[in-house]
């Protein structure tokens, strides 16, 4: 199971699909997901802090039980290696009409390197962009 950051987000931050994503997680035993995922993790976490919808020490609590989880296994973190970025970069050309954010490129093609046939995203973009990496969106 291929996770975005989106959904690894909303398994820790109270959203409305957070209930059902926490039990997909817990069926699967483990989610992979890119190591671009560390960075825009926390660049979530900090947005909703200078928004106030997370105060200070819950901030610094939901990125504690993050790197906790991946000590554990929970996140199954692949690399942003040079061969992921070429094969992003083929994809991207083989499709210059797509609507898609660098990230979320690299998140598709790590999904299709590590041979799954789904990401779980709730980004528009990325669902649409899905099938041009031979991958299918899923969504709660």
């Amino acid at each position: 199971m291929y996770f975005d950051t989106a959904y690894i987000a909303k398994f820790y931050l109270n959203e409305p699909e957070s209930e059902r994503i926490r039990t997909l997680v817990a069926e699967a035993g483990s989610v992979y997901s890119s190591s671009w995922a560390m960075a825009e993790f926390h660049t979530v976490v900090v947005r909703h802090f200078r928004e106030g919808r997370l105060a200070q020490n819950r901030m610094e609590f939901v990125a504690a039980r993050f790197d906790y989880d991946l000590a554990v296994g929970l996140w199954q973190l692949t690399p942003v290696t040079s061969s992921v970025l070429r094969q992003t970069a083929n994809f991207l050309l083989s499709a210059p009409r797509l609507l898609i954010r660098a990230g979320d490129a690299v998140h598709l093609t790590t999904a299709f390197m590590l041979g799954e046939r789904e990401v779980w995203t709730n980004d528009r973009h990325m669902t649409l962009a899905a099938p041009s990496f031979h991958l299918t969106a899923r969504s709660l």
